[in-house]
């Protein structure tokens, strides 16, 4: 915990201070003894307002004997005053052995024993003192841990050996009322006394990492604590490595008056065991963000369930940090509220990143909010600017209209689903899913981009063949990754290439047709409890299983485009600044491709033409379409192409 007040840090040297010229006093006795020593005392500074001194908090938190805190303080004089190092040299008889010796601290001391550096003890199970190795262990140079020298002068940092292992979380402002309460009972677990076995462990379970981040954090700072994370990941495997991460971090719970946040949300079997081990056995408090419990150790353990703020504590959230505002934006909140599930932290920034010289306007609340929701998706999947509208999609009618229906359900999900009461009859099937299906090139993208682009929401597109992987549980843990970083802004999910995970369910004859199957079962349930809309396209939706269709809320089918509907697409592909000579759109509509492929050639038609600073001409689209359709492997027909040339 920071104390970089002056007033305790200047109150903090003379306490020290005053320490160290008790040994120093002790030491001069024992060079000359036949002389007086300065019998001087200097009194302790009282105790501060702002904590205790560092030396106390050592001498407290490890549980050192009067001998150890005296050894102590003789190997941090030697560092801090050169008179020690001197006084040191001439009690051992030798002016190169300035460090003090353990048999030098035996002979000097009150109160020695022996078992001051056991390895059992804190001075060396905690790394306060390094005892050099080559010498018998009363002959043994004592020195103080640099870490444990800086924080007796005042100065607290996170020791550098732990750099890259743990990170401090930061402390969040004001919490919901239920978020509050789950606050309180972690604070009170962490304060629950140690017993025999050690200090309770507080399992932290639900499905929103950032949430348990921001309670843990919370419930640590009104304990007076700092919280630092560690990724279950990053845990060390290694016996000797465990030890080492063990120690380091122990003393560190006592000198940073911290708490150690051990994240395992997506821990794979193997870490969730180092997890299990680590939670077990590492000092101080310990807390672990998880999904499913945690086998029972020799440890008590505690575990709470972490949820996000409801919908009426957003509202009110909203409310306080806009302020006045708020009245004059015509129930917009309620929009915000509907489709963004955001902690009060995010609220606040997006209130902060909307607010204009001139007000704060309804648009920029909403694209704030989306972009408070971007960051832990944009690290999982790739964001599609949504550019297309409903004029550049050219389809059937009973196709257009199954999309708008979509863009109605999401638009009202939350007055049929709140309001209206269909979503206390369940939780299961609320969430809007949709298939794309048709062959390449015919829309299915272009469709999600004008949903995105009407819904004003962010669309991110997975590749399931990227997600999908041959370890078993890895598939589970790439979706539910994305699926939870996805929730809070209720972006767009659009899973492409759904073959690569759906397809007819074979017989189950071996582990792999097993997990592959419930692979499929997983995406399909995420899908129906998400809060935004979910996308998969495929090429060849003959080859899903009907009863995975029947869990689609939406299928649209794509068609091939007959020659009216690419007549459309080439009237709307060229945009106006292009200069365009002399183009037939129905000459070109009797060339037999999709829309994507009509595209690629009129930009490559575009390209021609800019190389030879020529407008846009049926000669140029007429080598752009030889070209693409060499790519697939056919044949431009002479009838396709007749009068171009």
């Amino acid at each position: 915990m920071s104390r970089p007040t002056p007033s305790w840090a200047e109150a903090n040297q003379r306490h020290l201070a005053a320490a160290l010229s008790d040994v120093r006093r002790v030491l001069e006795r024992h060079v000359a003894p036949g002389t007086d020593a300065d019998d001087d005392t200097v009194e302790l500074p009282p105790p501060h307002p702002a904590g205790p001194f560092a030396l106390d908090v050592l001498v407290e938190g490890f549980g050192l004997s009067s001998f150890e805190r005296a050894l102590l303080l003789l190997c941090a004089g030697v560092e801090l005053e050169a008179s020690f190092g001197d006084l040191c040299a001439a009690a051992q008889g030798d002016p190169r052995r300035l460090l003090p010796s353990f048999g030098l601290a035996l002979a000097l001391l009150p109160g020695a024993h022996w078992s001051a550096l056991s390895p059992a003890r804190p001075l060396r199970a905690r790394r306060l003192v390094e005892v050099s190795g080559g010498e018998p262990l009363a002959r043994a140079a004592l020195r103080l841990d640099e870490r444990v020298l800086h924080y007796l002068a005042g100065v607290s940092q996170l020791d550098e050996r732990l750099h890259g292992w743990v990170e401090l979380v930061p402390c969040p402002g004001e919490l919901a009322p239920s978020q509050a309460a789950v606050a309180e009972r972690i604070g009170a677990a962490l304060a629950t006394p140690a017993g025999p076995a050690g200090a309770p462990t507080v399992q932290l379970a639900g499905e929103s990492t950032p949430a348990k981040r921001l309670l843990a954090a919370a419930a640590c700072a009104r304990a007076g604590l700092d919280l630092y994370s560690v990724r279950a990941a990053d845990l060390p495997g290694g016996p000797s490595e465990r030890d080492a991460f063990a120690r380091l971090w122990g003393r560190e719970a006592v000198l940073a008056s911290a708490a150690l946040l051990i994240e395992a949300d997506e821990a794979d079997a193997a870490e969730r065991a180092r997890v299990a081990v680590a939670a077990d056995r590492l000092p101080g408090l310990v807390l672990v963000s998880v999904r499913d419990p945690l086998p029972p150790g020799r440890r008590p353990s505690l575990r709470l369930e972490i949820t996000r703020p409801t919908a009426a504590e957003q509202r009110a959230s909203w409310q306080r940090h806009l302020g006045p505002v708020a009245a004059a934006l015509n129930g917009h909140v309620e929009a915000l509220v509907r489709q963004f599930d955001l902690s009060d932290g995010a609220i606040q920034a997006a209130c902060a990143q909307a607010v204009s010289g001139v007000g704060t306007d309804a648009g920029a609340l909403w694209d704030a909010c989306r972009s408070q929701a971007r960051p832990r998706l944009d690290d999982l999947a790739q964001r599609v600017e949504a550019e297309a509208g409903w004029e550049d999609l050219v389809l059937p009618e009973a196709q257009t209209r199954l999309l708008r229906e979509v863009a109605a359900q999401v638009r009202q999900r939350a007055r049929v689903y709140d309001a209206w009461g269909f979503g206390r009859q369940g939780g299961r099937g609320l969430g809007i899913t949709a298939l794309f299906s048709g062959v390449s090139g015919t829309g299915k993208t272009m469709a999600a981009e004008v949903l995105a682009r009407e819904l004003r929401l962010d669309l991110y597109r997975i590749d399931l063949s990227q997600v999908v992987s041959k370890y078993i549980g890895e598939t589970e843990k790439n979706l539910r990754r994305v699926f939870d970083a996805a929730e809070g802004g209720g972006a767009i999910l659009l899973f492409d290439e759904a073959d690569a995970l759906f397809g007819k369910r074979s017989e189950v004859k071996d582990s792999h047709d097993r997990y592959a199957n419930i692979e499929v079962g997983y995406l399909l349930q995420r899908m129906e409890t998400y809060r935004g809309l979910a996308i998969l396209t495929t090429n060849l939706k003959s080859t899903l299983d009907p009863a995975f269709l029947r869990r689609l809320r939406f299928v649209v089918t794509f068609p091939f485009p007959d020659a009216a509907q690419r007549e459309a697409i080439w009237r709307r592909v060229f945009p106006e600044a292009t200069p365009r000579h002399g183009l037939d759109c129905v000459r070109l509509s009797r060339l037999n491709v999709a829309g994507g492929n009509i595209r690629n050639i009129a930009l490559h038609a575009a390209f021609l033409a800019a190389d030879e600073e020529r407008p846009v001409h049926m000669g140029h689209l007429l080598r752009a379409a030889r070209t693409e359709c060499a790519k697939m492997d056919r044949t431009v027909t002479d009838a396709e192409v007749a009068g171009w040339a």
